[in-house]
């Protein structure tokens, strides 16, 4: 029986597509748009919200939501129906950031939930969708974990002190960057100064951040292009306390495309850790 993918989840059609299934897939959501191409497929999800806010007006809507509904999305059950779908592709790790398992637990079809919140759990994930989509990862995840080597050798060398990074993924209210991203610090030659790896996301007091002052920071708030990070970067650099920071006073602010990058625990994830280890090592922190 032919395979009829609809993937509800952006790494999830990442991974679909790393592992030569592109043509099967036959829906997306409204958050897919790699590889190229895959916006032409029809879209099977909504936001209950305007995306097109800024950092704290997508909070408040999201809070809102959440007091009335159980999930951030809609996803359009008829169009999914009428695509026929052997396989969903969706996650279990976040309410907010994507289409959840509840959302789709009814639709009928065989369902692949993602759950990763390590990079190990990323290799687990990607083997365990090749595994329900009858496809062989082997050879990807082979080659993910030699790049990702490469990262950690390139950043092993040198006995310098080990520059504390400050990785923030929502910037208004303040959240630091949990689950996978500590470990891409830690890979790059860094010390992660908030959240730990293998748990969620925390929300970060603006006084944790000043007393922490780190040598880098690196701004990926989830679901932001470059763009619309720089449009909301006066919610930082308006703070009390912005300016005198080490990272601000030496020129080390990075910001970075969460939304394509650091937030999509897929193939990507590794050229995430190649991104991280270019902007530590062109601002001289290297180890």
């Amino acid at each position: 029986m032919k395979r009829r993918i609809v993937s509800l989840l952006p790494s999830a059609t990442e991974i679909v597509c790393a592992l030569g299934l592109r043509d099967d897939l036959v829906g997306r959501s409204h958050e897919c748009d790699f590889p190229p191409g895959v916006e032409r497929l029809p879209v099977c999800t909504a936001p209950r919200i305007r995306v097109d806010g800024n950092s704290e007006e997508i909070h408040a809507a999201v809070t809102a939501v959440l007091r009335d509904h159980l999930s951030v999305y809609d996803v359009h059950e008829d169009l999914v129906r009428s695509l026929d779908p052997t396989h969903i592709v969706t996650q279990t790790v976040c309410e907010v950031c994507a289409v959840s398992l509840r959302d789709v637990a009814t639709l009928g079809p065989e369902v692949i939930a993602l759950s990763a919140v390590t990079l190990e759990g990323i290799f687990e994930d990607i083997a365990r969708v090749a595994a329900a989509l009858e496809a062989d990862s082997r050879a990807l995840i082979a080659s993910l974990r030699a790049r990702l080597g490469n990262v950690c050798g390139a950043a092993a060398l040198g006995g310098a002190p080990r520059p504390t990074v400050a990785a923030i993924e929502w910037l208004s209210p303040l959240m630091a960057a949990g689950n996978w991203v500590p470990e891409l610090i830690e890979i790059v030659g860094g010390v992660s100064a908030f959240g730990e790896a293998g748990r969620h996301s925390p929300w970060l007091d603006w006084d944790d951040l000043v007393a922490a002052d780190p040598d880098m920071i690196v701004l990926m708030p989830c679901g932001f292009s470059i763009e619309k990070t720089r449009a909301d970067l006066h919610f930082l650099t308006e703070r009390d306390g912005w300016s005198s920071l080490r990272a601000v006073r030496n020129g080390r602010v990075v910001i970075t495309d969460g939304s394509q990058y650091f937030n999509r625990p897929g193939p990507r994830i590794v050229e995430s850790a190649e991104i991280l280890a270019k902007a530590v090592a062109q601002l001289g922190m290297a180890r």
